[in-house]
């Protein structure tokens, strides 16, 4: 990517940043159910393989930041689910095709059966779907700041996702709307400035988020069952925002009851639900050290 702005501006960018989002990657395609599946690789095939998997509405250019620096230890891809990103619209979406367009992606990259799957939020309900289905397909999973509420939790009011499309007159305009969802604050304002400028896209004569707005009133099997979580007896990891609204402690103790297996926890200090976005330093010491712990 080309930088900015020039000046003062630039240099109040940290270094590692620009380091990390000017690292190439390469774009490849898969087809899965008549959908391309859009995916991007960094590093060395032979390292050990690392797939990461963004959250509702995301995409793979928010790991741009994030995957460069795993690559002196891990092979890494990141996805982009359909109905997001670079990847093909359906007309319904289902977590039974999603775990097809996890496997296929570490399919075409040839990752074997160790693949450790990171996922965030959605993309971690999505990946214990997939762990569910495939058994033998991953080696091992780290949920970020993704599990299953407690059912005597109280459930935090958040708006409501999806709804009318929107179209903006031009790029400028869309990216200065773009906001995280769920609604949450963040420091790193140039993380967020990185993220919208590739979040939009040129249609109709205009510009629109990269997500089709009726993924969520299509979506089939995306609740979270208890049964999923005591399913699953591949190594398990989690990584959460210490200060997020969408997992507690609570949260924790209720997986810890579920699961049949001990599993390593990482809370991350002032960190919400976009926990790689708020400290994503302290986010990669973690899933290194996650990484090392599940190896």
């Amino acid at each position: 990517m080309s930088r900015w702005d020039r000046g003062e501006r630039e240099t109040s960018i940290p270094d590692w940043f620009w380091e990390a989002v000017e690292t190439p990657a390469t774009e490849h395609r898969v087809e899965v159910d008549e959908c391309d599946v859009v995916y991007r690789r960094w590093g060395t095939p032979g390292k050990p393989p690392l797939l990461l998997i963004h959250g509702m509405y995301a995409h793979s250019h928010w790991w741009d930041f994030i995957a460069p620096q795993l690559t002196d230890r891990c092979d890494v891809a990141a996805l982009d689910l359909t109905g997001m990103g670079d990847s093909d619209y359906r007309y319904v979406y289902d977590a039974d095709t999603f775990a097809q367009e996890i496997v296929a992606v570490c399919d075409a990259c040839e990752f074997d059966n160790h693949v450790v799957i990171a996922a965030h939020s959605f993309g971690g309900n999505m990946a214990v779907k997939a762990a569910n289905l495939y058994p033998d397909r991953f080696g091992a999973l780290v949920l970020l700041d993704s599990g299953i509420r407690d059912p005597d939790e109280p459930i935090p009011e958040l708006p409501p996702m999806g709804g009318r499309p929107k179209l903006y007159p031009d790029k400028a305009t869309a990216q200065a709307r773009f906001r995280l969802q769920p609604p949450q604050s963040c420091e790193n304002a140039y993380v967020l400035e990185y993220i919208a400028r590739n979040s939009v896209l040129p249609i109709d004569g205009g510009y629109a988020w990269k997500f089709d707005d009726d993924l969520p009133a299509t979506m089939k099997g995306g609740e979270r069952y208890p049964e999923d979580y005591a399913a699953l007896s591949l190594p398990l990891g989690v990584i959460y925002g210490a200060d997020s609204e969408l997992f507690s402690e609570q949260t924790l103790a209720y997986m810890r009851r579920l699961i049949p297996q001990e599993f390593p926890a990482v809370a991350l200090a002032d960190a919400q639900h976009h926990l790689f976005l708020d400290q994503p330093m302290a986010f990669i010491a973690a899933l290194r050290g996650m990484l090392e712990t599940l190896s």
